[in-house]
């Protein structure tokens, strides 16, 4: 019975950070682990803090308001006040009621996600009222995903540990030694292991205001597979890095299993090569991996699903995971030295850490790619198959992430790169922390005790929260040492603003302590350096502004960046293969934010009215952004136009009817969202007049809108056009249409730009 007692005392005494880290990873903070063991073995011995009661005392004295420095700030998160803590406590039934609050909210931002996915006739065709049934169903598993056990929740009455107690302390950096025949010390005294150099490098306080104030220099080469690389730069010019023709294993420094493992799982690639070699990689990875050792930024816009995606994937998740087992190796390293250290012997330094264990963070937009992702993870970690390693919860993991077998493919046919990205599970909310302890993986690790966290933007984003929200956490990003963005142009359907917001919160520092032992956390994190040797590798299909500004603005590596700038000989254009007239006709603007006021006005005034005349009819308009869409649809109402709409929320019946009442010439213009064709790529009937708003994101777009009208077979093939709306300021989406030469000369002239297309001549 004392013992029960000493338990409810304790959930009483916890305040409302302790019952938010309790509520989200099923187990109480590292750093109040002692004060838990205590209470629960002898509750005779109440914890009593003056260590607390003083620093709080301290705290209330000072009055001058002085810098301090972000040592200090972090130091400061160990000090706690009761003072704080009694007003911070609340009883059960309002943490109840504001969970049940917070969950309905993440429920509503899901179902918003869902809802552009469905009322398609496909296996994502669901009713609104289903998806929000799904999505209330799916939100205790994404909980799970962030470790939180329901057992273990203070709603359920329980007080406990985390479950997994067997594997928590089986996967702890701190309690853990390296093992002698692993052979990893060895590999990390190498003088020139990358990994060392980037990470031991210390810089000075000249560097780093160097790198915030002074604008960086560029210089361009050319590589034999990948093309023009844009090297930048703030620091001195770093040693030109060149494309390796031969690549041997060893001479990469991967950690031991890694050797071995990689040739067997990278095989099915290396077969498709068209000049067999002894290489370990292909090509395009053998560039790619040269960049990513030498720890450069790296943005890569040529990813393609059909072609090179899974190869890319494969290369990235090598990096990772190498650099992961070196980081732990060299922290169980350590341990081993200061547990063997002679008594009275002089104490080194080993600063070997992060403010939290999280290094790498993988941003992915499906559950699929975090499958295969994992499932590469463990074939790296597998030397034979003897020697399979212990992945733990993985049975749970395949059935949250994998796909339903019983699940029937789509009677509709669709294009080949749409069925590559939509492949398997493609739900957009989850994220996963993975921890890696020499021969073993866990799976669903809590953040502050994984290796990896896998995430989707909406996932990564709820857990992040906003201003003003009470449950929110973004400490597990302030140690991340390698950020992976992969299908970066995916998010500009989805939600640009999640990638944005996580960008704002990575590598701050953290305001808790954590249970961090500050004498092995490398200077660089209490500097608040670490974004400066965050290595971001960011894949993308495309060239766009936005994911440019990313790049560009929220990058700081003191190693430089490496873009690839390959422009595009001919455009998609090429591939449009009725015979139909396209007229580019140029706005004018002042400035990248009014070129969207401009725009409607050119529009209204110039475009629309020509097709007014009931001759103009079956108009399709294609509208890349919904903002826009959204404009020109009350514009339409207002002005009482004969006219429909379709966009990603609309329902399914809704989009049956639209399409019905276009074929059939009872509604002259149609309205249609980007988002729209890129989640259900229907094939629009009836079009005779075609209008691109704006350019679209994705080049092979124009021509496949372009192509709908060959669907149409009433013999008018004559009266067919094309008219395009441009501006300077779309010059990488109008030159992956047209080509570069030909963009070059519309951008030198202000008058509309005619271009013929017969067939794919």
């Amino acid at each position: 019975m004392g013992k029960r007692r000493a338990g409810r005392e304790l959930l009483r005494s916890l305040s409302k950070k302790q019952k938010k880290h309790l509520r989200e990873f099923g187990e109480e903070h590292p750093f109040y682990d002692k004060l838990l063991l205590l209470l629960l073995l002898d509750s005779c011995f109440p914890f009593q803090s003056e260590d607390s009661d003083k620093s709080s005392a301290e705290s209330d004295s000072e009055t001058e308001v002085e810098q301090v420095s972000g040592y200090h700030k972090l130091l400061a998160t160990l000090k706690t006040s009761r003072e704080s803590e009694s007003e911070e406590e609340e009883d059960e039934s309002e943490s109840e009621e504001a969970e049940e609050s917070e969950a309905e909210m993440d429920s509503e931002g899901s179902q918003e996600t869902g809802e552009a996915e469905g009322g398609e006739e496909d296996k994502n065709d669901v009713p609104e009222e289903e998806e929000a049934t799904d999505t209330a169903e799916q939100m205790p598993s994404q909980e799970q995903a962030d470790g939180t056990d329901t057992s273990c929740d203070p709603r359920h009455g329980v007080i406990g540990e985390f479950t997994d107690v067997k594997h928590e302390s089986e996967f702890s950096l701190e309690t853990n030694f390296m093992e002698e025949e692993s052979g990893d010390c060895s590999a990390n005294k190498r003088d020139s292991n990358p990994f060392k150099q980037h990470m031991d490098k210390e810089l000075e306080d000249k560097e780093v205001e160097k790198m915030s104030m002074l604008p960086k220099t560029s210089s361009q080469s050319q590589w034999p597979r990948l093309g023009q690389l844009l090297f930048s730069y703030t620091l001195e010019k770093h040693k030109t890095l060149k494309a390796d023709k031969e690549v041997d294993v060893k001479q990469l420094h991967l950690h031991k299993p890694l050797e071995s493992t990689w040739l067997k799982v990278n095989k099915r690639f290396l077969s498709s090569v068209d000049k067999p070699t002894d290489s370990p990689f292909t090509p395009l990875q053998r560039e790619l991996f040269c960049i990513m050792n030498s720890y450069r930024d790296l943005f890569y816009p040529e990813r393609n699903a059909l072609t090179n995606g899974e190869e890319i994937r494969h290369a990235y998740c090598l990096h990772a995971l190498n650099h992961v087992l070196k980081a732990n190796a060299q922290v169980l390293s350590n341990n081993t030295k200061r547990r063997d250290r002679k008594p009275g012997a002089d104490s080194e330094d080993y600063r070997d850490q992060g403010l939290t264990r999280p290094k790498v963070l993988m941003i992915v937009p499906f559950r699929e790619c975090a499958l295969r992702i994992v499932h590469i993870f463990i074939s790296l970690l597998e030397v034979n198959d003897k020697k399979k390693i212990d992945v733990s919860n993985k049975k749970r993991f395949k059935g949250e992430f994998g796909s339903d077998p019983e699940e029937k493919p789509p009677n509709l046919k669709r294009p080949e790169d749409y069925e590559a990205v939509f492949a398997g599970n493609i739900d957009d909310h989850f994220r996963i922390g993975v921890a890696i302890l020499q021969k073993n993986m866990r799976l669903y690790a809590p953040f502050y005790s994984s290796d990896i966290i896998i995430a989707s933007p909406l996932g990564i984003r709820t857990v992040i929260g906003a201003e003003g929200e009470k449950k929110r956490d973004f400490d597990f990003l302030s140690s991340i040492e390698i950020l992976v963005i992969d299908q970066a142009d995916i998010y500009l359907m989805q939600n640009w603003e999640h990638v944005l917001h996580l960008m704002k919160h990575i590598n701050l520092l953290p305001l808790d302590s954590h249970g961090v032992d500050f004498s092995r956390v490398r200077m660089l994190n209490l500097n608040n350096w670490s974004k400066y040797y965050r290595q971001t590798l960011l894949f993308s299909a495309l060239q766009d502004p936005q994911i440019n500004s990313v790049f560009n603005k929220h990058c700081f590596n003191y190693t430089g960046q490496v873009a690839i700038r390959n422009v595009p000989l001919t455009g998609s254009i090429s591939h449009v293969v009725v015979q139909l007239p396209h007229v580019f006709r140029r706005l004018e603007a002042e400035s990248v934010t009014s070129v969207i006021d401009a725009r409607f006005q050119f529009f209204i005034d110039k475009v629309l009215p020509e097709y007014r005349d009931a001759i103009m009819s079956h108009t399709l308009i294609y509208v890349p952004s919904y903002f826009d869409y959204v404009r020109l649809r009350n514009y339409f109402k207002k002005e009482d136009l004969n006219f429909t709409h379709v966009c990603e929320y609309t329902k399914k019946a809704a989009v049956c009817r639209a399409r019905r009442f276009f074929l059939k010439g009872e509604k002259q213009f149609l309205l249609f969202t980007e988002r729209f064709h890129f989640y259900k790529r229907y094939t629009i009937k009836g079009i005779r007049n075609l209008i691109f708003y704006e350019l679209p994101t994705y080049s092979h777009f124009y021509s496949e809108i372009c192509n709908m009208l060959k669907a149409t077979d009433s013999g008018v093939d004559a009266t067919w056009t094309c008219t395009v709306l441009y501006s300077k300021y779309d010059a990488q989406k109008l030159a992956a249409v047209v080509g570069i030469d030909r963009t070059t000369q519309m951008l030198q002239s202000k008058k509309n730009v005619h271009l013929f297309v017969t067939g794919e001549n």
